[in-house]
Parts: structure tokens; sequence; C-alpha cells
């Protein structure tokens, strides 16, 4: 009607998604913030922070790297998102849709990528588990990380035990005078359900017997074959788990491509 003013309430869903990615973002960011810290924190106690050429030095992956990576990626993502959730801020809404949706193509190109090339990819695995077995001494994050994933596959090395003649504290060189030479670490060992204290010398000269004979006392298989087993196991899991951030993040595209139109 003529001189009445005409009111138009802001669309319910764009509020209800403004509110939801702004909760859903704040916790991403305090989460990213957290792993930053982390790794900040660790770099600090491994006196990365004070000789910065640490870094370069380590031949294998720095596990610590990881946290940062992940954590300032997950930061960066986070204050975008929950600021221009908030304030309404086209260019934030914006970036937060395009890097997410980087990330989502990225992840999506990798996963075709390893389908099509997948001996490049195992050749790749194997190259990357050596490399980190030349290295196991160097870095005590990465040694629990080894360590960890030898145990959880029950696995020695990347296509076997031979593997550690990679490393100068097991390779049996008879130039070596590491009282590891010829063995393994003991995240190798069979372990045995009634020993209560870890024997960490159960892998010493172990090499030294004939492969059956080996096959008593530490894991033969590789943890290349080993995770390529597991995964198989557990495709339906794995498969919904990269479905559920895969729809996660195509949801969050949606939604701050829905705020900025409105």
């Amino acid at each position: 009607m003529p001189g009445k003013h005409q009111h138009f309430q802001e669309p319910e869903v764009g509020c209800c998604g403004k509110y939801f990615l702004f909760g859903f973002n704040i916790v991403f960011w305090v989460l990213g913030a957290l792993f930053l810290a982390i790794g900040i924190w660790a770099w600090g106690e491994k006196g990365v922070l004070s000789n910065i050429s640490a870094l370069t030095d380590l031949g294998g992956l720095d596990p610590v790297w990881l946290f940062v990576v992940v954590g300032g990626v997950m930061s960066v993502l986070g204050f975008a998102g929950c600021i221009g959730a908030l304030r309404e801020n086209t260019f934030l809404l914006k970036f937060f849709s395009v890097f997410l949706g980087l990330i989502f193509f990225l992840e999506l190109a990798t996963g075709i990528l390893a389908f099509v090339f997948k001996d490049w990819i195992r050749d790749q695995l194997n190259l990357f588990i050596n490399n980190n077995v030349k290295a196991y001494r160097d870095d005590i994050d990465l040694q629990n990380l080894i360590d960890f994933a030898q145990e959880y596959w029950s696995c020695c090395g990347a296509r076997g035990p031979n593997d550690w003649n990679l490393n100068i504290y097991f390779n049996c060189t008879d130039l070596n005078p590491s009282r590891e030479r010829c063995g393994v670490p003991f995240s190798c060992c069979v372990r045995d359900p009634a020993e209560d204290v870890l024997n960490t010398q159960c892998g010493y000269d172990v090499r030294l017997k004939l492969e059956l004979e080996q096959q008593g006392f530490i894991h033969t298989k590789g943890c290349v074959g080993q995770f390529e087993k597991w995964l198989q196991d557990n495709l339906v899991v794995v498969a919904g788990v990269f479905m559920g951030i895969a729809l996660l993040q195509i949801f969050g595209i949606c939604l701050a491509q829905n705020l900025e139109q409105t």
C-alpha cells in the first residue's frame, strides 16, 4: 500500500547457515591453532627453532611437519570461514570457498592418479619408506612413527627386513661396529602376549639367521604390502571417511556461496 514501508526479513536459510558456518569454523580454527602450537612446541623442544638448518638436515620425514602444515591450513581456513560468516565479509567468504574448493579438487585428483598409477605410487611409497629407514636414528619423532607403523601393520621395512641394511646402525657390513649390526628395530619383533616387559633387544643379530628361522622372531612381510592389505580389508571404512570429509567440504563451500549471495 502507498505510504507504507515494506520490510524484508533475512532468509532463514541464510541466517541458520551463517551461524552454522561460524560455529563449525571456530572449532576448526581452534583445532588448527592447537595443531600448529603442538608442532612449534615440538620443534622448540628439538632445538629446530634455534637451528633452522636442522629442517633440511634430516634425510627422512619429520612428523612435526604434518602438525605444522595441517595446523596452518586449518587455522587459515577456520579464520576465513569464521570471520567471513560472522561479519558477512564477501572477500573472506570467497577466499574460504575457493581455498576449500582447491583442497577438494586436489584430493580428488590425488585419488584418481593413485588409482590409475598404482604401480608408480607403490614404487614411490617404497622409496619414501626406505629414505625414512635410513634416517631412523636421526629423529626421535620419526623413530616413534616407524615403530608405530611396523607394530600396527606387523611388518618390517618397506619390502622386508633386509631393507634395514640401508641404515648405518643395522647394516650387515663387516665395518659396522654397532651392536645392532644385522639386526632390526624391536618394532619388527613378534611379540609374546605373555611378555610383560618390552624386550628392545629382541631384533639383535636376527638377520644372521636363515629366513625361515627369522619368521619365529620377527615379522618378515614388508610394510607396503601390509598397508595395501589393510586398505583392502578396511575399504568400506576408508571410503566412508573420505566420503564424509568430501561431503563436509562440499557443504561448507555451498554455505559460503549462499552467504555471499544474501
